[in-house]
């Protein structure tokens, strides 16, 4: 019940349509049960003349009023009636055939406006989450599988909707249903009602079998469906380098827009599903009133039927059947709700460790340089780094080199902030960086890691990723600065080509090449280069090269690297082993001091 507390928070922004939901949903209720009280004195003077009234009745007060109405309809069906029965047999067909009109008319609006907070809550749940998922830190991923959060965003979603959401009718439409049913029951004969209680155990056993609900598939809805799982998987696989340009809020903007989208079209579907019973259960009723016209004339003209059995025995069955079907699998439909709900709220209350701190300053500038003082860390129980020190001057370049596990790439997810250390502090310009809110900080930032992280979009706008309302000479300047506006301009649409799925239309030295043109763009003072030429072929390198030595002029920048060949201009290249620093140097002073990094050198010299 706490879930359903939770989930039901949700719904305060749409209790318009519940209350709305409500009130026609009595109006459902009062009208199917009403449906058979106004039926049964018109079919009794049909079917039994010493029922017939030539004087219209007097009314004796509330206690009587009953017998009142009952009398004044006898009256009204014998005038109608007159000598000829089947006048008044057409009649009752045509009054069943009204009362459920009107009945079917509620229940669809019930189900109507019910769908506005059912989808609403659907939506802003799905919004609440994808917020959550890229504000959490990347170390809470490391333990959750891509797809589980997929699954937690879309089936586990939409089984809280199916469940307790569906519980929201079930309070109000099916008890009520039952209650002015059984109580016209008791007031019609004890005796049906009796009959009705033990048929309705049987009856409900085969409808549970053989009744199965149409759905029907709308392609939009499928595929605006299959839009926003793209975006939030392309979020989960680009976390990083959303968080590095600070592009949370564009790429929430876009999961905004698809689930808008997503909740429109769910609407227009949803409603015509749930125009379907209203309209079935309405045709049922038109198969009905034929039944009971030929069941009339067997009583009238043959005397071959008893004609309240047969009427009461349909109407009855019928009318109480549905509801007490639907509160029985209430029940299941919670506890299915209730884990669904738990695996929603999980990610929903996770706490984000890596948050700004009250009173953060804002940092726009960078002045002298970054320091690593004393720091150490670990991911899970090992230390990856042990009281370690590096100190990075405005302008310079340096490199880190060694062996896999050595902790270069622990660096660059510290600095950037994507964890937290667990002692000592990381300064720009003397500021720690938990003093600064992490959107300044990573504005001040760019980076290239080594898979190219691209999204299913245009050339433009991966390369505008960072930096909002750019021109489009701003875009080419930057594509020409990491050699990319070559490749760009033979494309089939140049600048506007859209780039497929993570970018799968370009070679590995052309999606490096766009990385690069995103961070030239952006133009950060600190450049972090995550091992960007490693995955590339010889010729690609070059280009690569080339690109980020244009991109790292002027710059400081931190860079990783497994190619050593890529690093021998930086100012300082960083030999690590084991989270320490084993050797610092330029690269002749290395080669002369034939430690470590000659080895590695001479390694992948001869590798190669």
């Amino acid at each position: 019940m706490n879930y359903f507390k939770k989930i039901l928070l949700f719904a305060k922004p749409y209790r318009r349509y519940g209350i709305l939901n409500i009130f026609f949903n009595i109006l459902y209720a009062l009208f199917s049960a009403l449906s058979y009280a106004a039926l049964i004195p018109m079919l009794n003077v049909l079917f039994d003349k010493t029922k017939q009234v030539n004087q219209p009745p007097t009314y004796e007060g509330i206690g009587k009023l009953k017998d009142y109405f009952e009398g004044y309809m006898n009256y009204q069906v014998t005038q109608l009636s007159g000598e000829d029965p089947m006048k008044g047999l057409l009649l009752a067909v045509g009054l069943i055939l009204f009362l459920f009109l009107f009945k079917n008319i509620f229940n669809y609006m019930a189900m109507y406006f019910i769908t506005f907070l059912r989808n609403g809550v659907l939506k802003d749940i799905r919004n609440k989450m994808y917020q959550k998922i890229v504000d959490l830190p990347i170390s809470y991923f490391s333990e959750k599988k891509k797809g589980d959060v997929i699954a937690r965003i879309t089936s586990d979603v939409l089984e809280i909707q199916h469940s307790f959401l569906s519980i929201l009718e079930l309070i109000v439409r099916e008890p009520l249903t039952i209650l002015f049913t059984i109580i016209v029951m008791f007031i019609i004969s004890v005796k049906l009602t009796i009959f009705v209680f033990i048929f309705i155990p049987i009856a409900g056993m085969i409808i549970s079998r053989i009744g199965k609900s149409l759905k029907k598939k709308s392609d939009r809805v499928q595929k605006e469906q299959g839009e926003f799982l793209s975006i939030v998987e392309e979020t989960l696989g680009g976390l990083r380098v959303i968080k590095a340009f600070n592009a949370e809020s564009k790429f929430y903007g876009t999961f905004k827009n698809s689930t808008s989208r997503f909740f429109r079209f769910s609407n227009s579907l949803l409603n015509r599903q749930n125009l379907s019973s209203p309209t079935s259960e309405f045709l049922g009723i038109v198969v009905f009133g034929v039944l009971l016209w030929f069941g009339g004339r067997m009583v009238l003209l043959e005397g071959s039927l008893d004609a309240a059995s047969f009427i009461s025995y349909m109407g009855l069955a019928f009318n109480i059947l549905t509801p007490a079907k639907a509160i029985s699998k209430a029940s299941y439909a919670v506890k299915k709700g209730n884990s669904a709900a738990e695996r929603v709220l999980e990610i929903l209350e996770s706490e984000n460790p890596i948050k700004d701190i009250d009173g953060a300053n804002e940092k726009m500038d960078f002045n002298s340089g970054v320091e690593l003082k004393n720091i150490s860390f670990k991911y899970e129980n090992d230390y990856v780094l042990k009281d370690f020190n590096l100190k990075v001057d405005k302008g310079k370049t340096i490199a880190l080199v060694g062996q896999s596990g050595s902790g270069k790439s622990t660096v660059a997810n510290l600095v950037t902030r994507f964890y937290d250390v667990n002692k000592g502090e990381i300064l720009i310009d003397g500021t720690n960086i938990k003093n600064i809110t992490k959107k300044s900080l990573r504005g001040l930032m760019g980076l290239v890691t080594q898979d190219s992280i691209l999204f299913n979009d245009t050339v433009k706008n991966n390369i505008a990723l960072g930096k909002e309302n750019t021109s489009m000479d701003e875009i080419m300047e930057a594509a020409k600065v990491a050699n990319a506006h070559d490749f760009i301009m033979d494309l089939p649409n140049g600048y506007e080509t859209n780039i497929g799925d993570s970018g799968n239309k370009l070679s590995g030295g052309q999606k490096q090449r766009l990385s690069i043109a995103r961070a030239v763009l952006k133009n950060p003072p600190i450049m972090i280069l995550d091992e960007a030429t490693s995955a590339l072929d010889t010729e690609s390198e070059r280009l690569v090269q080339d690109a980020l030595e244009n991109m790292m002029k002027n710059r400081t920048s931190i860079v990783i690297a497994h190619r050593l060949s890529t690093i021998q201009n930086a100012d300082t290249i960083v030999v690590m082993n084991k989270g320490e620093i084993v050797e610092q140097g330029t690269h002749d002073e290395l080669m002369k001091s034939a430690k470590n990094y000659k080895k590695l050198v001479e390694m992948q010299s001869f590798s190669s």
